[in-house]
């Protein structure tokens, strides 16, 4: 159970901060094709955060880690209220940034309040980190954390014992790059070596929109420019939340949440280590605005799942076999959602070949707002 003790000044408008304020009004929709779908081979479904009144929200904002049996997610714990033109949320009262752990390889999961996020109120100003980290270090985390209305700062936590204790904020700027607007996706590539992949503002009208990369080469010290991904949206538009796996051969494949006229995930590819992109793919259609988590299965197949906002509302997967040329059917995780403000997923491939997805989810009920996870894997004859 959370612990009431915050006032609702600052945290309310911190609620705004990690909210998908991107969220269409929430009507029925009808999707947008009949495409034959899929179902998975096999699977679970586990709550990790539901408490009568509360709503939990984004963990894609957040991050999730697991060192084999022992797991870790954050995610965004606020208030629920009852409206048709947003997320089911209270705002003018606060919210809270906590995770939740499980030691048995996701079954059951504790809340863990603890931690130096939690509170926005509390939280110290950014300082430049001062000693390099160690990006393979086995019992590392890093997550990355973005202030103001999706456009910036940005800033980032370490923890070198599996998210028992965080040490930060660190202050997180790349020369050139305005309005950054960091979730965590990383790409390690020696112990001081990482590419990171976030948004940042637009040029033609300074909001959250497009996708960039940047490298250290120094444990984090500094962040250098690499490229942007694509092109600049036209104003009202969006490309936001990238989510990046490396191949055996090196390859980058990252995947873009992309705003309106689209309100899809497109797939990029780089072969220089992000210096360079081609587009590869739309991975969806229109799914109603939710941004990607990507993996890579064990057999090297891309896997990318996302929330699906029209009706029926529900988690969705699609697969490809060819680094994202051509993608197999989309594979029905659960399409029981009360509506659409669900989704924001993070994905890991567990040490038994298993996929688990976890988001924020609503239903039966209007009022369930909870954190939910599915272990499942792909279907047989795929």
């Amino acid at each position: 159970m959370i612990k009431y003790l915050l006032s609702a000044s600052w945290m309310a408008i911190a609620s705004i901060t990690l909210a998908d304020t991107k969220l269409e009004i929430l009507k029925p929709v009808l999707p947008t094709s009949k495409a034959p779908a899929l179902s998975p081979a096999t699977r679970e479904n586990v709550i990790i955060y539901k408490e009568p009144g509360r709503y939990g929200g984004w963990p894609a904002n957040h991050g999730l880690w697991q060192w084999g049996d022992e797991m870790v997610v954050g995610f965004t714990s606020t208030w629920y209220k009852s409206t048709t033109t947003d997320h089911r949320i209270d705002r003018t009262k606060p919210s809270y940034e906590i995770q939740a752990r499980s030691m048995d390889g996701g079954k059951t999961w504790k809340t863990e309040e603890n931690v130096p996020f939690a509170d926005r109120q509390k939280e110290a100003k950014p300082t430049p980190l001062t000693e390099p980290l160690n990006f393979t270090s086995p019992d590392s985390a890093i997550k990355f954390c973005f202030g103001g209305l999706h456009a910036g700062p940005s800033w980032f936590y370490t923890s070198a014992d599996r998210c028992k204790t965080w040490h930060g904020p660190y202050a997180f700027e790349v020369e050139g790059v305005q309005g950054i607007c960091t979730r965590t996706d990383l790409i390690v590539l020696g112990p001081r070596d990482c590419l990171m992949f976030g948004s940042c503002g637009k040029k033609n009208d300074g909001k959250e929109g497009r996708v960039f990369c940047a490298r250290t080469t120094d444990g984090g010290l500094t962040w250098k420019f690499v490229s942007y991904i694509g092109e600049e949206p036209q104003p009202g538009g969006f490309a936001i939340m990238p989510s990046t796996v490396r191949t055996k051969d090196g390859t980058l494949l990252t995947t873009i949440r992309m705003g309106k006229p689209k309100a899809s995930i497109e797939l990029w590819r780089s072969d220089d280590l992000g210096q360079n992109w081609t587009h590869v793919s739309a991975v969806t259609g229109n799914i109603g605005g939710n941004p990607p988590a990507t993996v890579l299965l064990p057999d090297g197949r891309v896997c990318v799942t996302y929330g699906y906002r029209h009706q029926p509302a529900g988690i969705r997967a699609r697969i490809s076999s060819d680094e994202g040329k051509t993608w197999l059917p989309e594979i029905v995780i659960r399409d029981d959602g009360f509506d659409g403000d669900l989704g924001y997923p993070r994905a890991l491939v567990r040490p038994d070949g298993k996929l688990f997805t976890v988001y924020y989810y609503n239903g039966p009920q209007e009022d369930d707002r909870a954190i939910e996870g599915t272990f499942w894997t792909p279907p047989h004859s795929h």
